[in-house]
């Protein structure tokens, strides 16, 4: 008899822990997939970030570049290679 009440008491125990060790590995999934999520987006931000960084660079490559040099100089200074003829336009009157 006495038996009996200690594996009684002994099945409910484990059943209880087997319940508990449930419930925790429903959380750690959902965590799981929180985080996976998390690094999806994260990675996706990287590769836009590169992209972006590799554009940067290129501007900075033409920047540095003796055609936007001459891009600059005739566009805000007014500059003009030798032998070129400006032609404006005249305001209507």
């Amino acid at each position: 008899m006495r038996n009996r009440y200690a594996m009684r008491g002994i099945i409910f125990v484990v059943l209880i822990l087997m319940a508990v060790l449930l419930v925790q590995s429903s959380r750690l999934d959902k965590r799981i997939a929180a985080a996976d999520q998390q690094i999806s987006e994260l990675d996706s931000q990287t590769k836009s970030e590169e992209k972006r960084t590799d554009e940067i660079k290129d501007l900075q490559d033409y920047m540095q570049s003796d055609e936007y040099k001459e891009q600059v100089a005739r566009d805000k200074l007014g500059m003009v290679k030798d032998g070129e003829i400006i032609f404006k336009e005249s305001d209507g009157n």
